[in-house]
């Protein structure tokens, strides 16, 4: 066999150089490994994964690192690694080609063999195992009949790929609706398909695997917000987030020793997850966290909030600021060894009283849950554990923190997973906002302050001539952002505004939002498109509105620039918003659950946000700020900024009547200034009837 000509090690991604050993010719995704299919002739081999993806490393075992299998790929084809993480849009295009050419859901590692000339997909698969089993045929075996088509019945794939385009072009047709079809029947309609699809009896809306669906838990707690603004208390809904997310923090998918949220859960009960940690996922669940508890005050959400913050400041955040993207699910070659433990190591560890309560707790004195270990799943409350032991539920929440900081300390010591290091601009702007709100509502400026370090980062470094770069790793910036990373990252900084104020941020947002209308909107029908207009022209130019794995970026970008559009009286930021949820009304209409994040623009849409500003000494600021943030009221943005601050107009317009004044605007209609501290409590109390206020 030749020496492999693999030229991975070029690049930056982790999962690439996952491979960069291989005996397989791979090729990163790029103009001159697309030259030399098409010079050659060859089909292409396109492997998309990503680092923490246990099924990726399995085939790569099998298959990738196997010198027989690396043989026939490197004849038969011209072999492309992409990491679904850097380069979504190709990962978007190839997973709906997937679905189109299997007729079922893809998922990764992803498998899908080209056309040289056009990139045009003619066969796909997901995992292929290295021998035949799994009632699946052998990889070896399914690259024979694939190099077998490719050569024998060209004109069979021409015509598949004629039907394909054009199968591939109608998702993106998304014309705009009339003004007269956007109410709020979407909105009730989502709510219906949440609560049917609601499970009672373990939380979440589907059976096993099991993903916590973040935008659906917000959009029911936002639904639930403005039933109570409508004189009606939609108990149920919230009931569906408040026991979804509290059999979350309770179940195995939490990590109850070192914080943070896996993946999914491979079980109906949260108890046993895909062990992986990924940014984006935890980025979403912190603020629900924080709200859940804003509402309910059970520390059960406060700690797993606090948790979760710590866990990404302590193990995510790189000294440069920004976030990292993935923690894998195996470490020693073995999914979820980190984290399992046995009774025996436990109890050597605690002392006998500590053990009985914690055991009693986390399961341990039942039979093992996870291949002969124990992965720890929280059996019961801590209200039920205080009258089963007989104590208080404080000296129970203490008992329980002392013995998690041991077998912390204990697990620390083990070989760790590995870390996805790669900095993405869109999943740091989801934690960007999640240590926002935790660090608002939670009274911890140290999540604010993380938040700060990783916008200066994105901001000196992958913000450059007036466009975002998607990715970092090893002092190397690059790829076209995509319109995730705009529309987050905008959200994100709307969300800091409200934290601390800072005009250089506000600037930046104003620069975000007209680069993500010069380059992304669709004008004739709008929308956003995913890639930029400058972009590598590829076989497909998705513009989607359903929220996946991470919100859809069309809702996203429809939220904020409204926010942002009534904040500076930007009618431009308005009218885009408007028309990218009519361009989406046909979705949300058809499929409203699937599209929980455009709803949130349609609500504002349809239910204008309130906006203060607070102008002040700033020793009153803090006090004023406060009372706007006592109750969990969503559609209530407020931003506290010093007197001897000069804003842009139209903000510089409030300025302080006397020490201190709140400037209260509902839309684009303006109340006369609150300028007595008691008046602004009646104000927030009246959006918030019956909700505790924070101690």
């Amino acid at each position: 066999m030749n020496k492999p000509d693999n030229k991975l090690s070029q690049e930056t991604s982790p999962y690439l150089l996952q491979h960069a050993d291989n005996p397989v010719n791979w090729r990163a995704w790029n103009q001159d490994a697309l030259d030399e299919a098409q010079h050659k002739n060859k089909p292409i081999l396109l492997s998309v994964g990503y680092s923490a993806c246990h099924w990726c490393h399995v085939m790569a075992h099998e298959s990738f690192e196997d010198k027989e299998t690396a043989r026939i790929m490197n004849e038969h084809f011209i072999n492309i690694k992409v990491d679904r993480e850097e380069r979504p849009d190709l990962d978007k295009i190839y997973q709906h080609a997937h679905s189109m050419l299997t007729g079922r859901p893809g998922g990764w590692p992803l498998t899908v063999f080209l056309t040289p000339a056009d990139q045009m997909p003619f066969f796909a698969g997901t995992y292929f195992p290295k021998q035949r089993k799994y009632n699946m045929p052998s990889f070896q075996e399914i690259m024979a009949t694939v190099s077998n088509v490719f050569s024998s019945r060209k004109d069979d794939i021409e015509k598949q790929n004629t039907s394909l385009k054009s199968m591939l072009n109608q998702i993106t047709q998304h014309d705009k609706n009339t003004a007269a079809s956007l109410n709020a029947l979407p909105l009730d309609l989502a709510r219906k398909q949440m609560l049917t699809e609601f499970d009672h009896i373990h939380g979440g809306f589907s059976g096993a695997p099991k993903f916590p669906h973040p935008a659906m838990l917000e959009r029911a707690m936002r639904h639930w917000a403005l039933s109570r603004q409508q004189q009606h208390n939609d108990e149920d809904i919230l009931d569906s987030a408040i026991f979804t997310l509290q059999k979350m923090a309770m179940g195995g998918i939490f990590d109850h020793i070192g914080g943070g949220f896996c993946r999914y859960s491979t079980d109906e009960l949260w108890m046993i997850p895909h062990f992986e940690k990924m940014l984006s996922d935890n980025g979403q669940l912190l603020p629900l966290y924080a709200y859940a508890y804003q509402i309910t005050r059970l520390p059960l959400f406060k700690h797993a909030a606090i948790q979760t913050a710590d866990w990404a400041q302590r193990e995510m955040q790189s000294t440069e600021g920004g976030y990292y993207s993935a923690i894998d699910a195996d470490s020693e070659g073995e999914e979820g060894k980190f984290y399992v433990w046995s009774p025996t190591e436990v109890k050597n560890l605690l002392a006998a009283e500590d053990y009985e309560i914690f055991a009693h707790c986390y399961g341990l004195d039942k039979t093992e849950n996870f291949v002969g270990h124990w992965h720890l799943h929280a059996y019961i409350s801590t209200e039920k554990l205080a009258e089963k032991f007989n104590i208080s539920e404080q000296d129970i929440f203490n008992t329980l923190n002392r013995c998690r900081k041991i077998l912390f300390d204990q697990r620390s010591k083990r070989i760790t997973p590995g870390i996805d290091d790669k900095i993405l601009c869109s999943w740091n702007a989801l934690m960007i906002r999640g240590m926002c709100i935790a660090g608002k509502l939670l009274d911890k400026p140290e999540y604010i302050h993380s938040a700060q370090r990783a916008l200066e980062f994105i901001k000196n470094t992958l913000w450059d001539d007036q466009h975002l770069l998607a990715t970092y790793k090893d002092n190397k910036a690059h790829l076209n952002a995509y319109l995730d990373d705009y529309a987050y990252l905008l959200n994100a900084l709307i969300e800091y505004l409200q934290c601390t104020w800072d005009n250089d941020m506000l600037d930046w947002a104003n620069n975000i939002a007209a680069t993500l209308l010069n380059n992304f909107e669709d004008k004739n029908k709008g929308g956003f498109y995913f890639t930029s207009h400058e972009h590598e022209k590829l076989i497909q130019r998705s513009k989607t509105f359903a929220d996946e794995a991470i919100p859809s970026g069309n809702g996203i970008a429809a939220f904020a620039l409204q926010r942002l559009g009534l904040l500076l009286g930007n009618t431009d930021y308005l009218n885009a918003a408007e028309n990218c949820i009519k361009a989406g009304s046909n979705d949300f209409q058809q499929h409203a659950i699937m599209n929980c994040s455009l709803l949130n623009g349609l609500e504002e849409l349809l239910h204008a946000p309130v906006i203060i500003i607070i102008r002040g000494n700033a020793s009153d600021l803090t006090q004023w700020k406060t009372v706007c943030d006592a109750f969990y009221h969503p559609a209530i943005i407020s931003f506290a900024i010093a007197s001897d601050i000069k804003p842009a107009t139209p903000i510089d317009n409030k300025k302080p009547l006397t020490s201190t004044s709140a400037y209260i605007c509902e839309g684009s209609s303006c109340l006369p200034p609150i300028t007595d501290l008691d008046d602004l409590k009646s104000y927030i109390h009246q959006h918030s009837a019956h909700q505790k206020s924070r101690p």
